[in-house]
């Protein structure tokens, strides 16, 4: 299986519950889509609607490239009222036939003041060489004490895999200016029968930075620049399917949000 799912992306979606919490979005989970995270942090009892436009130069999830050539368009709406998230994001490669839709609702909670959480579902759909579906649940946890130790764990459960994909996240925000805000991230993903029916394990290690500029009129400029380390789940497929390639990824983004 090869797409994305919460928890997450960019977040995605994912996963990163920031919609809930008062700490900076994190966009780097692999699983993780839709931007809603970028959704502001008060004034939940109130309908509030979030537009992101975005361009990955590679679409990575689990670790792996899952297009042949070029990157990756991601368009999102969300709304939001009362912790209540839903959204449709739509991928399209840039230099291939590939079209992706997801259609998912998320609920954000908070544990303690400096707990937060989320559950949710979302459809997935796929159109590219092959017509594909599958249906996910995911859930959430992060810990924002400090802004400059952020951990966190998503799970992302696939209907159509029997299995499921764990990711242990920690971010450290640092506000270099007003308005501007870098935060280096280190992932350790495993994959439990989600991406590969073969190995139950490590899948890969992910590090990168982020960064987020707040503008005028309610937008937020972000981009990321990601590195992945291929470990024994992903190793063991590319052998299996006799892939002798350099199995690391290196890949960046770019996001424009608008919320109201």
């Amino acid at each position: 299986m090869n797409h994305t799912s919460q928890c997450s992306a960019l977040i995605a979606l994912f996963l990163s519950t920031s919609a809930f919490a008062d700490d900076v979005p994190n966009i780097d989970d692999s699983h993780n889509t839709k931007v809603i995270e970028s959704l502001p942090a008060d004034n939940h009892d109130q309908l509030q609607t979030l537009v992101d436009l975005g361009w990955d130069s590679k679409y990575i999830s689990e670790g792996r490239n899952n297009l042949d050539k070029g990157g990756i368009y991601w368009a999102t709406a969300a709304i939001q009222k009362n912790n209540v998230n839903l959204y449709a994001t739509v991928g399209r490669g840039d230099s291939q036939h590939y079209t992706e839709w997801n259609f998912g609702i998320e609920y954000g909670f908070n544990l303690t003041e400096n707990l937060s959480g989320s559950v949710g579902y979302q459809r997935l759909e796929f159109y590219g060489d092959d017509r594909a579906h599958d249906n996910e649940l995911f859930s959430s946890l992060e810990y924002s004490a400090f802004d400059w130790l952020v951990p966190s764990l998503s799970y992302t459960y696939s209907t159509e895999a029997n299995g499921y994909f764990v990711e242990v996240s920690v971010h450290s925000n640092w506000e270099l200016s007003s308005g501007l805000t870098v935060s280096p991230y280190i992932t350790q993903a495993f994959d439990f029968k989600y991406a590969t029916e073969e190995h139950d394990g490590a899948n890969h290690f992910q590090f990168g930075v982020e960064a987020e500029y707040l503008l005028p009129n309610n937008l937020v400029l972000s981009g990321h620049i990601s590195h992945t380390i291929a470990q024994e789940d992903i190793k063991l497929e590319a052998r299996n399917n006799g892939v002798t390639d350099n199995l690391d990824q290196t890949f960046a983004g770019i996001h424009l949000s608008w919320s109201f």
